[in-house]
């Protein structure tokens, strides 16, 4: 009999790290044995067989998320699943798998760099007093039988800031695609990528693939070009922000060689086109263009404030910056671009990649369902 499982998340953004994984692990975890249904607002763009849709009315993010969290509750209740995997902060469910990290962290670690205005606004936001209560609800159910942590980065957040059962987390790492990520697109895809962005065959394309710019590190990786001061290093930017406008003005100064795309679906050409992916993250859990970039053969600069730099070794497949540290981030560009030109690093980035295939994710998942389930029989 197969394991009738419910994944829950609020709403499909093409560009955002979570939707593309669950996008892709769905047809995984089927493979593995599960029926899987879908509890979202929204059926289109997520390739799901089986969607249960609650949206019910909001106004705002606060009663955005609270009713979509009561709604989804009683859904699931209803149809009676044997798991219910929620990658939404909704106490109540069986499994929560903890992609978006811990809020009350990203909010300790923004507090550290910000200025006092900024400060007092995260203080009296009140959807950031939502997501931390929520939170702690979440992880201290007594529902909850366990926590998917995406590195173990998280599931040290967790154990440190909740009282929780050591033995509820479970890292397992993000699955990749590794057919429709693969080194042999690279070869086909690169001349016309690189043609379009307008550099030279002898430029080091450093490529920023995230929406949150502040989060991710852009104004890191902008201030590091500016120090390399290299006119063949080109930073590349993919995803949306709202102050987009803003790190456009700080690149100001090597607009000629600072490209901001936009939000992209397809983000193969553009892996294909560079040299090195670039993610200088403030709090980054696990970011999935981490191992999109090793599966097509591309190392990565990433920081210590994101769980990918456990899979990262420095100067064999990637390197490990600190977050907001400028001439650190630009030292390791020509160090990159030296072992680039080399020819040292796309092999190792691949054999990374392959040992985090979506299918091996999909077993790891399915093992741990499995004996969930056999505990509540």
């Amino acid at each position: 009999m197969k394991l009738r499982l419910a994944i829950v998340r609020q709403r499909y953004n093409p560009y955002g790290g979570a939707e593309r994984f669950i996008a892709r692990a769905l047809p995984a975890l089927e493979r593995a044995g599960a029926e899987v249904t879908l509890i979202a607002r929204q059926a289109e763009g997520w390739g799901a067989r089986r969607v249960l849709r609650v949206d019910p009315f909001h106004v705002g993010k606060v009663w955005r998320d609270w009713s979509f969290a009561r709604a989804a509750r009683a859904a699931w209740r209803r149809e009676g699943f044997d798991l219910v995997q929620s990658h939404e902060r909704i106490p109540g469910c069986d499994v929560y798998r903890a992609g978006d990290g811990v809020h009350r962290r990203w909010l300790e670690l923004r507090a550290r760099v910000a200025g006092m205005f900024e400060r007092l606004g995260i203080a009296i936001n009140p959807y950031h007093r939502y997501v931390c209560a929520a939170e702690r609800r979440l992880f201290e159910h007594p529902r909850l039988r366990a926590v998917i942590c995406n590195s173990r980065m998280v599931a040290d957040e967790i154990r440190r800031a909740f009282r929780i059962d050591a033995g509820k987390l479970h890292v397992v790492y993000s699955g990749v695609d590794l057919v429709h990520f693969h080194p042999e697109l690279r070869a086909k895809l690169r001349g016309t990528a690189r043609a379009e962005i307008g550099c030279q065959p002898r430029d080091t394309l450093f490529l920023f693939v995230g929406s949150g710019f502040a989060r991710k590190g852009l104004g890191a990786a902008i201030e590091a070009l500016k120090i390399a001061n290299h006119r063949s290093y080109w930073l590349v930017v993919v995803g949306k922000d709202r102050e987009a406008a803003r790190y456009a003005a700080q690149a100001a100064a090597v607009a000629d060689r600072v490209i901001f795309l936009g939000g992209r679906d397809d983000v193969r050409p553009l892996y294909a086109a560079a040299d090195c992916l670039i993610l200088p993250s403030r709090y980054d859990p696990f970011p999935n263009t981490v191992l999109e970039a090793f599966a097509m053969g591309l190392p990565t600069i990433v920081s210590t404030q994101a769980g990918a730099a456990e899979i990262v070794v420095h100067g064999v497949n990637g390197w490990v910056c600190e977050p907001d540290d400028a001439p650190g981030i630009a030292r390791l560009m020509h160090e990159a671009d030296r072992a680039i030109r080399a020819g040292e690093l796309p092999a190792a980035a691949r054999a990374t990649a392959e040992r985090y295939g979506m299918d091996a994710m999909a077993g790891n998942l399915a093992a741990l369902y499995e004996r969930l389930a056999r505990e509540a029989a």
